[in-house]
Order: C-alpha cells, then sequence, then structure tokens
C-alpha cells in the first residue's frame, strides 16, 4: 500500500485474516500475532478491540464494494457473482461478525456506532449507478439497488442462522430470476438466463 500510514496498512493486514477465516474469535494478542505486530500496537491505533472491530468491518465491506464493480456490467449477471463470492466458506466468519456488530448498533451499543455510516447507502450508490448505465431511471435505480442489499444480506443471515444451504441459495436464485425478468420488462438491459440463451442459438442480449 504505497503512501498508506502505519495505522492503514496494519488495518489492511488484519482485514486480509479476516476474510480468509476470521478475527472474531481470536484476542487482541491472537489478532496481532497473526498479522505480526503486538496487542498494544493495536491499541494505540484503534483505542480497544471493540474500536478495532467496527474499522474492520467498515474495511471489508469497502473491499466488497470494489470487487462488486468488478463482476460485470449487467445486473443480475454482477448479482450472482457477488453472492457466490459472499457464500464463500472463509468469510462465514467475517459475516457473523458483522450482524453480530449491526446488531449491537442497533441497539445503540456507542462503540459500534460507526458501522451504521452509510451501511445502506455505500452500497445504493455503485449498484444504482450500474443500473441506470443499463437503462434505469434514478429514482427505479435506488429502488431496484435497495431491494438487492436487502434481500442479500438477509439471505446471509438466514444460511448463517439456520444452515440451509440449498434453500437459501434456491432461494436467491428464485429472487435473482425475477430480478432478470422485472428488469427486462422495464427495458433495462439484462443478460438472458440460461433458458433464454440456450433457445436463442446460444447468444446471450447482455453482458455476462
Amino acid at each position: 500500500m504505497h503512501g498508506a500510514t502505519p495505522k492503514e496498512k496494519l488495518l489492511a493486514a488484519i482485514v486480509d485474516v479476516a476474510l480468509t477465516g476470521g478475527i472474531a474469535d481470536k484476542s487482541l494478542r491472537a489478532i496481532a500475532e497473526s498479522v505480526g505486530t503486538s496487542h498494544r500496537m493495536i491499541i494505540h491505533h484503534f483505542g480497544s478491540r471493540e474500536g478495532l472491530l467496527t474499522e474492520v468491518i467498515k474495511a471489508a465491506e469497502a473491499r466488497q464494494r470494489i470487487l462488486l464493480t468488478e463482476l460485470g456490467s449487467d445486473p443480475v449477471t454482477q448479482a450472482t457473482r457477488m453472492w457466490e463470492h459472499l457464500r464463500s466458506p472463509e468469510l462465514a466468519p467475517q459475516e457473523r461478525l458483522f450482524f453480530e456488530v449491526y446488531g449491537q448498533a442497533i441497539r445503540g451499543r456507542r462503540w459500534a456506532a460507526p458501522v451504521l455510516d452509510g451501511i445502506v447507502e455505500d452500497w445504493l450508490v455503485p449498484v444504482a449507478a450500474m443500473l441506470e448505465a443499463n437503462g434505469a431511471s434514478a429514482e427505479t435505480a435506488r429502488t431496484i439497488a435497495r431491494l438487492y442489499v436487502a434481500v442479500g444480506r438477509g439471505l446471509l443471515l438466514d444460511v448463517l442462522a439456520t444452515g440451509d444451504d440449498d434453500e437459501v441459495d434456491g432461494a436467491m436464485q428464485y429472487f435473482l430470476e425475477m430480478a432478470r425478468t422485472y428488469l427486462a420488462g422495464q427495458g433495462i438491459a439484462v443478460a438472458a438466463s440460461a433458458s433464454e440463451t440456450t433457445a436463442n442459438g446460444g447468444k446471450a442480449s447482455a453482458d455476462g
């Protein structure tokens, strides 16, 4: 990270650990050891374990948003690939931490409050921009983007709570097919479904 501050470099290293196995169940000492520093240095930069967790969540979310923009220009393809990424087993511990701290923030815990800053809006902006680029009006794009975020988070929470992998993945697939039909009906560019592609001799209608 050229030009990054020591705190930014340390945070990036900890986020790497969080996204490849999680840190929620680790002590500060264990987290520090995993990135080659001391727990005192973590306290120096983040103030407390709780302060570290909130910053890790926000940084991890920022990384996910960058990834989202790299997953294609078609809204359904992008959402499909993002869901496949979020369902990676190594991300489950970090996702549990996200919902745990999110819940604490909603309950008014002051240490968790920073997590709420942009927790929805920061996702609406890139998703809505992609939808607008594919022909949606600004108002429609924001509404659909909010639905995308809500469904994705809701189904992630569902699978973390129940472990019903097949049913949850099936629900997401059903939602995406409904979204494809609706978007196409509104004149918004979307890739053809697998069945449509087969019927059309293998030609998709949008970027995939």
